[in-house]
């Protein structure tokens, strides 16, 4: 039976679809464009229940608001601590009784108590072909390495970091005059294809942790590719 869509584009779900909706809560700190990406991609049976971030000025809070998604912000700064914080977060994120969270360039270090409340429902992007470069400006150490190939990875999250399973690696060649810029930007055209897939796989019941390892049924679609 083909995929249906009402006049605006949006996708129309069975009603027996409707039943399995997976709340989907994403946080971010900037523009978001890996969450715009999710966004529009309009995955079935995912309702993004809200968009949170820890910077009321985020430009992509104000992207969510405009397409009628709840949104809501707590700076960080205003908290005696990261724990404090993150205890902060997540009440307003269980409000939303979400089934996954999304760290879609959420900027901030989060606590082990946090990790573990979200355990197996959280997940993350990083702009490099995990476990190698850790961390912050992976582009520019991805190009003083003298590496050929970059990417992004997107894992679950642990108390670790950038050390969860990974679900999804995409990968891109590094050219002999690339920039930390340039390279950032064909790194990103990966990232928006790759993250909307893995949150369709998680919503499908698709993945299986197992040990440190993301096992797939066999009907996923295995995402890890070389763009040029």
């Amino acid at each position: 039976m083909p995929l249906q869509h009402n006049q605006c584009g949006d996708m129309l779900i069975p009603f027996q679809g409707r039943l399995n909706m997976k709340n989907i809560v994403i946080l971010i700190s900037g523009r978001g464009s890996n969450m715009q990406a999710i966004v529009d991609a309009r995955i079935p049976n995912v309702r993004i229940a809200a968009v949170l971030s820890n910077n009321e000025h985020a430009a992509g809070l104000a992207w969510a608001a405009q397409r009628g998604i709840a949104t809501d912000s707590l700076n960080h700064k205003q908290f005696a601590d990261r724990s404090a914080f993150d205890r902060a977060m997540m009440e307003k994120i269980d409000a939303y009784q979400p089934d996954l969270i999304v760290l879609a360039g959420f900027m901030r270090i989060l606590t082990p108590e946090f990790c573990r409340h979200y355990e197996g429902r959280l997940i993350n992007i990083h702009p490099s072909l995990l476990p190698a470069f850790t961390g912050l400006h992976t582009h520019e150490r991805v190009i003083e390495a003298g590496c050929r190939i970059a990417g992004c990875t997107i894992h679950f999250v642990t108390p670790e970091l950038d050390c969860g399973p990974i679900i999804a690696q995409g990968a891109v060649p590094v050219f002999d005059d690339d920039t930390a810029d340039t390279l950032a930007a064909r790194v990103l055209k990966v990232e928006h294809q790759l993250f909307p897939q893995a949150v369709a796989d998680f919503a499908a019941g698709r993945l299986k942790i197992d040990g440190n390892r993301v096992i797939r049924t066999p009907s996923a679609k295995l995402e890890s590719q070389l763009l040029a």
